[in-house]
C-alpha cells in the first residue's frame, strides 16, 4: 500500500475507465506528434517512426499503469494522487525506449528515455487533472 490506497492491478470501473484509457492513449499520441513536430519530422513519411515510438509507449504505459492503481476510483477521484501518472511514466518511458530500440534495432539513448518520460508524464498529468476536474463531483 502507498498511503491508504492499495495497488490493485486491473481494478477497472468500466465506463470511467474507458474514458481514462482513451484519454491516456490520445494524450500519448499528442505528445508523440508534438515530439516529431519539434524535430521537423511531421509528415506521412515519418509515420512508421512515429508508430515505433507511440506503440511501445502505449505498451509500457498500459502494462504498468494498472499496477500503480491509475484506474481505480480511489486514485482517480483523489487530487492528492495526481502524482501517480508521473511516477508511472518514469518507469514506462524507459521501457518504451528499450522496446523501440529492440524494434528498430537501434541504440537505446538514455537522453531520449529522459525526454520521452518527462514530456509524457507532463502530458498525462495535464490530462488527468482535466479528467479529475470534470469528474470531481461525480465519484
Amino acid at each position: 500500500m502507498w498511503g491508504r490506497i492499495a495497488i490493485r492491478p486491473f481494478a477497472f470501473n468500466k465506463m470511467k475507465n474507458n474514458t481514462l484509457v482513451l484519454g491516456d492513449a490520445l494524450t500519448l499520441l499528442v505528445v508523440t506528434l508534438i515530439g516529431f513536430t519539434t524535430h521537423g519530422e511531421f509528415n506521412t513519411s515519418f509515420l512508421p517512426r512515429m508508430l515505433a515510438v507511440y506503440v511501445p509507449l502505449l505498451i509500457g504505459w498500459f502494462l504498468l499503469s494498472p499496477w500503480f492503481g491509475l484506474f481505480s476510483p480511489e486514485t482517480t477521484s483523489n487530487p492528492g494522487q495526481l502524482w501517480r501518472p508521473a511516477l508511472t511514466m518514469l518507469f514506462a518511458g524507459p521501457l518504451a525506449v528499450v522496446l523501440r530500440g529492440l524494434l528498430l534495432n537501434e541504440p537505446i539513448l538514455p537522453i531520449f528515455a529522459v525526454v520521452l518520460s518527462v514530456t509524457s508524464a507532463l502530458g498525462l498529468m495535464i490530462w488527468r487533472i482535466v479528467y479529475w476536474f470534470i469528474n470531481r463531483g461525480k465519484q
